[in-house]
């Protein structure tokens, strides 16, 4: 079994750096909305901004956790379409990848 612990280590790093965005995003998402018409457009426009945000790290949270089951379960580093091994170069460059480089062509 190959070790990925490098892998581990630095997919747990990000997580804990995307719960703690979530947690910015969200008290920024809560606050009241200006009274004032124009500062309430530029809040409008936070918010929305905020949401895809949110948005794009709860994906990635779902994709690490994910890389990190499957490093549990020594999975990890195997292609889940043709089964053969992902490239160390591609999981160093997308390390929550589930496919060689031919299967995600």
């Amino acid at each position: 079994m190959t070790d990925f612990s490098q892998f581990s280590e630095s997919l747990k790093a990000r997580l804990a750096a995307l719960e703690a965005r979530l947690v910015t995003l969200d008290a920024e998402t809560t606050q009241r909305l200006d009274t004032d018409s124009e500062e309430r457009a530029n809040e409008l426009e936070d918010l929305a901004t905020n949401e895809g945000l949110e948005t794009a790290a709860v994906s990635e949270l779902g994709q690490i956790r994910a890389a990190l089951d499957r490093i549990k379960d020594g999975s990890y580093g195997h292609c889940s379409k043709c089964g053969g091994r992902i490239a160390e170069a591609r999981l160093i460059a997308l390390p929550t990848a589930t496919t060689c480089i031919n299967c995600a062509t």
